[in-house]
This record gives C-alpha cells, sequence and structure tokens, in this order.
C-alpha cells in the first residue's frame, strides 16, 4: 500500500501489519542559510568583541594596512591579543587609546 508521508508530499511504502512510514520532518535550523564555503567567517575583535572581515588574505589590501602603529605599541598587541583587531580598535589606539 503507498500513501503519503505526513505534510512533506512525499510518497512513502507501507509495510504490511507496520505503522507508515514517514519522512523526518524538517525544523527550520535544518533549513537556515548556511554561508557558503568559500565565505570566510566573520572574525571577532580580541579587544572589543564586535564583529568584522579581516582583508589580509583578501585580494585588496586590508584597510588596517593604512594605519601606522608605532613599534612598541605593536609589541603590546602582539603580547595581549591574539588575531587581528578591528579597524575601529586599531584607529582608535592609533590616536592614543589604551590597548
Amino acid at each position: 500500500m503507498t500513501g503519503l508521508a505526513a505534510g512533506t508530499g512525499a510518497t512513502t511504502a507501507e509495510p504490511a501489519g507496520n505503522t507508515p512510514a514517514t519522512t523526518p520532518a524538517t525544523t527550520p535550523a535544518d533549513t537556515a542559510a548556511k554561508p557558503a564555503a568559500d565565505t570566510p567567517p566573520p572574525d571577532r575583535c580580541p579587544r572589543c568583541g564586535g564583529g568584522f572581515h579581516c582583508g589580509v588574505q583578501g585580494p585588496a589590501p586590508c584597510p588596517c594596512s593604512t594605519l601606522s602603529l608605532a613599534p612598541a605599541l605593536q609589541a603590546t598587541l602582539r603580547q595581549r591579543y591574539r588575531g587581528c583587531l578591528c579597524l575601529a580598535c586599531l584607529q582608535a589606539l592609533a590616536a592614543g587609546a589604551e590597548p
């Protein structure tokens, strides 16, 4: 005997003496948009926690390359933080903000 799986519109075979076979329902989480494999995940600034995109691996120069930070400040940042900082934090640091 053949029937429709509840809510799916899919035809399923019904084994004799058993309950009808159904296709598992999908949840909104199953169908949520997922980033493409070639889209890098957004970075998280270790100083402020804000999201940003680090362009160091991108085809164009990263916006942070337009800033000039003193060598001592660069050394402090390397010791204190792992990874890149967002442009807003780098601009604040370049203007004299505390790391």
